[in-house]
Order: C-alpha cells, then sequence, then structure tokens
C-alpha cells in the first residue's frame, strides 16, 4: 500500500525532536526568530508556495519598505505615482499593487462589474440592478483562485471551447477569466479575437509567472495581467502586481483599500506597495542568466553528493515554461534496492531538523516510465539560499544512504470487520456535523461511501490491526477537500483524527448505526390504488 493514504508532508506530525522544541518564549529578532516561538523553520527546496513563505524579499524590497515605514504619504497619490512608474518599466499602459494576487483578481472582477461607479460598488456582492453580473471562464481555468472572483458575487458561466465562448457573451458578461497558459493549445489569442470585437476585458492570473518585457499575454491580447508578488518577481509575499488599461485598473484602484466597499479588507500598505515596485525595478536589472547558472550550481553540490550512494541516479531538469521557472534536480532510485519510496523520503526531511520541503516522485518522469520500480523526489533551486545546498546534499546522502529492511506487503490482520453503517461526529474547530460512512471490508481492504454534509463520494481504505484509514474526496468545480480518517478500532467505535490537508484537522468519532425500526410485514398490492 505504501503512502497512497499518507497524510501530506508538512501538515503531518513532527518527530518527537521538533515538538519538544515547540515552546513559547519571548520573540527574538535574528537567525533564530522562528525558534525563539517553538517553530522550527524550513530549507526551501520545492518552490513559490505560500504555505511555507512563498519567496525571499530581494535586499532592494527590503530597503524600500524600511524606507516606506519612516514617512506617511496619502495613499491614492502613491497608488497614482506607482501606477505610471510601472508602466515606464514594463511597457503596460498602467500598473497597480494588490494585497496579492488573489486580491487582485477581486478588484478587477469589482472594476469590470461597477466600471468604477461607487453606487454599484458597494453593493456588491449582491449585484440585484446591475447590468454586468457573469464571468465566462473556460473549465481548464476553474481553480480553487477563482473564489477572488466569486466573492464579488458574479455568475461563473464555464464553458468548454472557443466557440461556446463566443454564444456565453451576452450583455450581462463583465469579463472573461483565464489562466495564463503559454502551451500550443494556449486559448487566450482565440479569445481575443472573439472578445475584443466586443469591447469584453480579459483578466489572465499568470500568479507564479516570471514577469515579461514586453509583456507576453498584453501581446496577446490579454486586457489585464496579474501577478504574485511574493513568487518569481521576489517582492513583498502580501502584494500583487496587476499590469494593463488603466481605467479599469483605475476602477480596481477603486474598489481596493484604502476605500470603503467590499475590497477594505484587501489592504496594502505604502510599504508593500514601494516593495512591490522596488521588486519590479529589480527585475529589470538582475542578471537573470548569472542567477540562472548559480542555482544549477546548488544543484550540481546535491547531484554530486548523493551519487555516491549505488544506484541513485540524477537529472537536471530545466523547464521552459513561464510558470515556476526554476531549475531542478530529480533524484530517483528502484525503490525495492533502497527500499524505501519518494514520498517517506521527503515526509522524513520535512519532519525532521534540519527540515527541508522538497518535491516526492523525482520528477524525471521519463526515468520512471522506463524502470516502474523506480521512485524520487526532486529539489527546486531557486529559493534555497547560499549554503542550503550543503546543508541539503548531506541530509538527502543521509536518509538515502541508511540501510533498511526490505519493505513487507504482509499487512496486519485486521482486528474485526467494520463493514456496515456508521454515524460519525465530526468535530471541527467550533463546530460539530453529522457524517454517515457506509463501509463494505473485503479482508484489509474497505470501500464504500462517506456521507458528508452537502454530498457523498466514493470511500476508500484499509484495516491494519485496529488501526482503520479511509480516506474521501469531496469535489465540486474548482475545489476539492480530501479527507483523511486515521482511526483505531476499539469498544465498537473508530475514532481519531481527519487530516484536510491545507484546512488542517478535525477528530471524528464513529458508531455503528442502531436500527431501531420494528419488524414490520409488508404488503404487496393486488392492484392500483382505489384511493389516494
Amino acid at each position: 500500500m505504501g503512502n497512497a493514504l499518507a497524510v501530506p508532508t508538512l501538515l503531518g506530525r513532527l518527530d518527537a525532536s521538533l515538538e519538544a522544541a515547540a515552546a513559547a518564549g519571548p520573540l527574538v529578532a535574528g537567525p533564530q526568530i522562528y525558534q525563539s516561538l517553538g517553530v522550527e523553520p524550513v530549507i526551501n527546496c520545492c518552490g513559490t508556495f505560500t504555505i511555507i513563505g512563498g519567496s525571499v524579499e530581494r535586499p532592494e524590497v527590503r530597503a524600500a519598505m524600511n524606507a516606506a515605514a519612516k514617512h506617511f504619504v496619502q495613499i491614492d497619490e502613491l497608488a497614482d505615482a506607482v501606477g505610471r512608474r510601472f508602466a515606464e518599466l514594463t511597457g503596460a499602459e498602467w500598473g497597480m499593487v494588490s494585497a496579492g494576487c488573489a486580491a487582485g483578481l477581486k478588484h478587477v472582477t469589482a472594476a469590470c462589474v461597477t466600471g468604477g461607479n461607487p453606487e454599484k460598488l458597494i453593493r456588491i456582492p449582491d449585484l440585484s440592478g446591475l447590468d454586468k453580473t457573469e464571468v465566462i471562464v473556460p473549465r481548464s481555468s476553474r481553480t480553487v483562485y477563482d473564489h477572488a472572483i466569486r466573492n464579488v458575487g458574479v455568475r461563473m458561466v464555464t464553458i468548454e471551447s472557443i466557440e461556446e465562448i463566443e454564444r456565453a457573451i451576452n450583455p450581462r458578461t463583465a469579463m472573461i477569466y483565464l489562466m495564463a497558459d503559454n502551451g500550443p493549445n494556449a486559448m487566450l489569442e482565440q479569445v481575443a479575437r472573439v472578445a475584443g470585437p466586443k469591447n469584453i476585458p480579459i483578466l489572465v492570473d499568470a500568479a507564479a509567472e516570471v514577469l515579461t518585457i514586453p509583456n507576453v499575454h498584453l501581446q496577446r491580447g490579454a486586457t489585464i495581467v496579474a501577478y504574485s508578488g511574493g513568487k518569481a518577481i521576489c517582492g513583498p509575499q502580501c502584494a500583487g502586481l496587476l499590469l494593463g488599461r488603466k481605467d479599469i485598473l483605475q476602477s480596481a484602484w477603486q474598489a481596493s483599500s484604502p476605500h470603503h466597499g467590499p475590497g477594505r479588507d484587501n489592504k496594502v500598505g505604502r510599504e508593500e506597495t514601494l516593495g512591490m515596485l522596488a521588486a519590479v525595478e529589480a527585475w529589470v536589472n538582475r542578471d537573470h542568466t548569472a542567477e540562472w547558472k548559480t542555482w544549477l550550481g546548488w544543484l550540481d553540490t546535491i547531484s554530486k553528493r548523493v551519487m555516491t550512494i549505488d544506484g541513485v541516479k540524477t537529472a537536471v531538469l530545466e523547464p521552459t515554461d513561464l510558470s515556476n521557472k526554476s531549475p531542478s534536480l530529480a533524484i530517483t532510485w528502484d525503490a525495492t534496492a533502497l527500499n524505501v519510496v519518494g514520498d517517506d523520503v521527503a515526509e522524513e526531511l520535512a519532519t525532521t531538523k534540519p527540515r527541508i520541503a522538497v518535491g516526492a516522485g523525482g520528477g524525471d518522469r521519463a526515468a520512471q516510465a522506463a524502470a516502474p520500480g523506480t521512485t524520487g523526489i526532486t529539489i527546486t533551486a531557486w529559493q534555497m539560499q547560499p549554503g542550503d545546498d550543503t546543508i541539503v546534499a548531506e541530509r538527502v546522502h543521509a536518509v538515502l544512504s541508511r540501510n533498511r529492511s526490505p519493505r513487507t506487503t504482509e499487512m496486519p490482520r485486521p482486528s474485526g470487520d467494520v463493514s456496515g453503517r456508521w454515524d460519525v461526529d465530526v468535530e471541527f474547530y467550533s463546530s460539530r456535523s453529522q457524517h454517515t460512512l457506509q463501509i463494505e471490508q473485503d479482508g484489509n481492504w474497505i470501500q464504500g461511501s462517506h456521507r458528508g454534509d452537502f454530498s457523498t463520494r466514493e470511500l476508500v481504505g484499509m484495516i491494519e490491526g485496529d488501526k482503520v484509514t479511509l480516506r474521501s474526496v469531496d469535489q465540486r468545480p474548482a475545489d476539492s477537500i480530501t479527507f483523511i480518517f486515521a482511526g483505531t478500532l476499539a469498544n465498537g467505535t473508530i475514532s481519531g483524527p481527519i487530516h484536510l490537508g491545507e484546512y488542517l484537522t478535525a477528530r471524528f468519532t464513529a458508531r455503528r448505526h442502531a436500527y431501531t425500526t420494528a419488524h414490520t410485514r409488508i404488503r404487496v398490492p393486488s392492484g392500483p390504488p382505489l384511493a389516494t
């Protein structure tokens, strides 16, 4: 079974050494600032994930933010000056800083709905009486991030093809939303040919992309393009960058803090505003080729160290796509030779000191396809810091070179039969819900269904001794929540934690359903009723 039902790395348990360190104390600024609070930091070898802090701000960014913090300024005047400077730097018509990329999506949507009319703005998210209330989006662009757009109250019109876009456009269409795609099947230019003559704005979400100057998306027909400030650009983690048409971005700024209305909760300060500008100023002048060579050098250090282990192979992957553009190192091996799989190595690195976040799976799909027993991890370079390469090289070498017993495929005999219907009390942080599990057991293996608050979905799992592990996935357009039940069977109940991925944890107690209906004979009618 391996880790098919494993808890996602970095969200699971920490080892005893890390738990012991978790003690409250006064904040101490300096290299040990996180440890002073009992929190163990992470060496980032997996990319610009917000959940571990995104990216490292450039020195120019920190300097600009520190300088901005020492003086007061009228925020609208600052936004106007910064918007003009973004235009000079990028060639776009205008620019705007938002409180992250998602907030930028929200503000642009509000701008396209209201047209800068504050009477309309203050009615969001109740769009009754407004003429622009719909956003068209291809199904391939439906993601968890479009919550930011839905927060405005618009109706999402999901389409499958360019022909459907033509049919979907109507007087209520506020804009079209696309996830950035630079591949051969990218829709932007086709969409622009349809939307342009009808004056329908196109918003492109390029959150994780490197900044292109002149901007490739605006050149292909986008009206506005949105970036994360705290990813590739290495600006403030809590900032976003919007580039494009001036009138729409001015309406988007009106919908943003410090102005009251639906965007007042997305505050961007003078510090983040100038930090974001400093990041773009730096981007224009950075030696990106030299940075890439530095990253390759770090990966080479790691590669040379782990290649001293028999059976370990490495391959450097250099992507050409604009999104998450960083070289990475695929480290692969035969799982039966080292008696460990990539998921387990990734979890050990993430939960023991020094903590290292890596990708599981090895990344080199061609190698894994050629050798089905191949497993591995991936090291992504662009958020590593000087000196991390030697630490990572030694840690990965130590973990992979450890002698391990062969992985057994035998599973402990189940301590009981859990087939049947179970009533489940789920305890969230501040509420409770009643769920139902319908279980069929075949030896160690479990299948069935899980009825939650709003849907019933397929359930899979296993029982090993008294340990019951179950998984279901609640899916809806643009959203997915995985429930992993890690329970113990005892005294007629199954109880334990539920791991909810990014939504953290809950607890559950399941009891067999008690059927109370009395035995009753059922009469089969001999014909149609004579009365109703």
